[in-house]
């Protein structure tokens, strides 16, 4: 793997773990090969591929939302308590390629449903929602209904039920990538804020190479049939990143390391 030091990686503990973990479906089809990766506290970390390289896969086996064929998925709260020790398992949230907000229901109601869920009482439910309201920008929306709302104001309000339960770890699928290029520039700039202000850990599934620069400390490139990773690059830049950072030369070689990658990775052929 061609590794480029980086000194925005934080390395104070592990937040996921994945040993050896793949996955095999039930007709055979091999979605993703063992796959090794440390996940730091802190870090932004980018999945970049081509169709089917298991991205998706690798992100939803994190979550939890689907069982590893063989091998291990651990993760850590912020005080490097592994799930399924003796501690507390940590916060995490998972954010889709699309809203999916419930039509029906305003905005307070959709971004509290993880806490309703959860049991939390609604003077405290709706306490943290106006504060997650505020951060993503909604605060005048919430009482509104999600037809009402913009694209790009959808995925906010999905972001903002991502983050009501307080997550350590945020996992998100491409949650950009049905939006204008401007809305997208936008919410990626709001999401460094964010990830900075809450000092979490994302995990970010993206097919855009400039997504990845802009937003990354490390970029895991990923070929497809079956999936599996093949080059680890770092982004030697600091924070906080304006969108000037995309004019510059810097980011335009980052980019064509992406882009040369990414080229390897699609035309990569599994013997």
């Amino acid at each position: 793997m061609k590794k480029v030091n980086s000194p925005n990686t934080n390395e104070s503990g592990a937040a996921v773990e994945v040993r050896l973990a793949s996955k095999t479906y039930s007709d055979g089809t091999k979605a993703l090969l063992p796959v090794d990766l440390v996940v730091n506290q802190g870090e932004f970390l980018s999945l970049l591929g081509p169709s089917g390289c298991g991205k998706s896969t690798l992100l939803k086996m994190i979550a939890g939302l689907i069982s590893p064929t063989t091998g291990d998925i651990q993760l850590k709260d912020s005080r490097g308590m592994l799930e399924g020790g003796h501690g507390t398992n940590p916060r995490l949230s998972f954010v889709f390629q699309s809203p999916t907000l419930m039509p029906w229901a305003n905005l307070r109601t959709n971004v509290r449903l993880p806490l309703d869920l959860a049991g939390i009482s609604k003077d405290v439910g709706n306490a943290r929602v106006d504060e997650v309201l505020d951060k993503v920008g909604l605060s005048d929306f919430a009482n509104s209904l999600p037809r009402s709302l913009s694209g790009g104001m959808q995925m906010r309000a999905s972001i903002a039920r991502g983050l009501v339960t307080q997550p350590n770890i945020l996992l998100m699928d491409e949650p950009f990538g049905a939006l204008d290029e401007i809305t997208r520039h936008k919410l990626d700039a709001d999401l460094l804020d964010l990830w900075q202000k809450q000092n979490l850990t994302i995990i970010f599934v993206t097919h855009s190479i400039h997504e990845a620069v802009y937003l990354s400390n490390r970029v895991i490139m990923m070929a497809a049939r079956p999936g599996r990773i093949t080059e680890e690059i770092k982004i030697d830049q600091p924070y906080p990143r304006s969108p000037d950072f995309m004019m510059t030369q810097e980011f335009m070689q980052y980019a064509l390391v992406l882009q040369r990658s990414l080229q390897n990775a699609s035309n990569l052929n599994f013997n």
